[in-house]
Formats: C-alpha cells, structure tokens, sequence
C-alpha cells in the first residue's frame, strides 16, 4: 500500500516473568502481524518482565538500553521487517544519575537518583529512531510509580510511516490532554499509546472515555494497547479520528487486532470539524 493507507497491528498480551519468553511472543506476534501485511506493532507497556500485582516487579528487571532484551527488540523489527513500539524499563548510565531534584519532597536526599526509566521505544528495521521517557508518572489510585521510575523531561517524539506521523504516549499519559494536543499540534495523524492500564473500580470506562476523547479532540488516529492480566485490563483498541471503535480486544484473551489507516477518512473528518484550526489556546509545552 501507499501512503494513502497505513496497516497497523495491536498486540495484547501478558508480559511473562522471563524477558526471554516474552520476546519469543513478541517475535510469534511480529510474524503473524507482518504475514498480514502490517507495517506497524503496537505493543503493552513494560515489555522486560512482569509479575502479576507486583507494581515493581518491571522496573526491578530494567536492563541497559543495550542490553539482552532491547537487542533483542532490535532483532525481531531486522527478521520481521517490521516496526515495533513499545515500552520497557532502562537503567540509567552512569552520565544519568544526577542529582534527585525531580524526585518527591519525601524521597530527596543527596544520594544519586538511581531510579529507572520508563522508555517507549520506536524500534524500525532493527535500529531504535526514538526513545520517549514517560512524562506523567502513575501516582495515583494508591500507586507510586515515581517511587521507581524517574519522569521524562522532553515531549514525546512523532515518527514518520510511509507518509504517516505517528506520535506516542505511555499509559498515564493519556490522562492529560495536553500530551496528546503537544502531538496533534506538531502533525500527528495517529498517536499509539503503550499501556498497562490497572484494573479497577470504572479504570475501563475511562480507558475507553479517555482513549476516545484524545482521538476525538486532536482528530487523530490512536492505536492503544494494554497489557492483559489479572492486574491490567486488556481493551486494546483502535480508534478512528471521530472515535469510532475501528478494532477491539476483550479484557482476558491475548492477541492481535488490527486495521488500515485511511488517510481519506483523516482529512475528511479534519475537513468537517476543524478542532485544530480553530483553537485558540497557546500549544502546550513543559515548563
């Protein structure tokens, strides 16, 4: 296809204790997506390890962003020719652990900030063409994310697909819609979103609520994709620029959804409700 038309795959699954398993479904997940003529895989957030209700369990595992598993990310867009997106932990080299300026007033001292980072990686024939560090960490809902994790400091990157700008977000991100306007404003047609999005009293109602309003408000594409679980919900989804639910996974099986982008259908619909043109606020930016 051209770049009239984008096929894009979502892959929900559940992250395995043992890095090596989850590449292994990674590579099946990349195999099939490609078969199908998918140019794009949109994978849950944490991708290293995972363990249940353990909330620490991925940043305990993080590795070098050179290291065995994001090698072997790098391998499998090279074989599978295709792209890959998707979060996992990193830890910091040693020019990263500065002072603890950005931790919580109650976690400060004069120690170096050994904290992880959470990194959306854009893995494209076997080279990384960008790495996004999570803004918005998940402090809420009794978790501590920052606890662990060190918050990004630059906006998240948009990449080009065959004519497509696809920007991202991670997870918590989608709670804010400045991060998705910040994509939107720059040329975003699409924005894919790595997730692993807790399960809880109405936390699926504002996945699909929130998922739908920043494709609706930004008149975007989103690709979402969570971890399935019995932590994380699953409801992967693919959401046309009127919010449309284009593709949708359920809440306990592992798999693929997918679907063609239309750039027709995008500039239509830009055409009819030109949100973008007509704001009238400044375009967001981080202090």
């Amino acid at each position: 296809m051209n770049g009239e038309y984008m096929p894009v795959t979502v892959a929900q699954f559940t992250v395995a204790q043992e890095p090596e398993r989850n590449l292994e479904l990674i590579d099946a997940f990349a195999r099939d997506a490609a078969q199908d003529g998918a140019k794009l895989l949109v994978l849950p957030e944490g991708l290293i390890a995972r363990d249940g209700d353990d909330d620490s369990f991925a940043a305990a595992h993080a590795q070098p962003i050179d290291g065995p598993f994001v090698t072997g990310l790098r391998r499998i867009s090279a074989n599978r020719h295709i792209t890959l997106m998707g979060t996992v932990h990193v830890v910091p080299d040693a020019r990263n652990m500065r002072g603890d300026e950005d931790r919580p007033d109650d976690h400060r001292d004069s120690q170096p900030d050994n904290r992880v980072s959470n990194a959306f990686l854009v893995v494209r024939e076997g080279d990384i063409i960008a790495d996004y560090r999570k803004l918005h960490l998940y402090d809420a809902f009794a978790a501590h994310e920052s606890d662990v994790v060190r918050p990004g400091t630059e906006l998240p990157p948009i990449v080009g697909f065959d004519g497509w700008r696809i920007g991202v977000m991670t997870c918590y991100d989608v709670r804010f819609p400045e991060t998705a306007r910040s994509l939107a404003v720059r040329g975003a047609d699409a924005i894919a979103v790595s997730a692993a999005w807790v399960r809880g009293d109405s936390k699926e109602r504002h996945w699909r609520l929130l998922t739908a309003a920043r494709a609706v408000e930004n008149t975007c594409y989103v690709l979402a994709c969570s971890e399935v679980s019995k932590r994380n919900i699953g409801c992967s989804r693919i959401i046309d620029p009127m919010g449309e639910t284009m593709a949708e996974a359920d809440d306990t099986q592992s798999g693929l959804i997918n679907t063609v982008l239309d750039r027709n259908r995008l500039e239509r619909v830009r055409e009819v409700l030109p949100v973008l043109k007509n704001r009238r606020f400044a375009d967001p930016q981080l202090p």
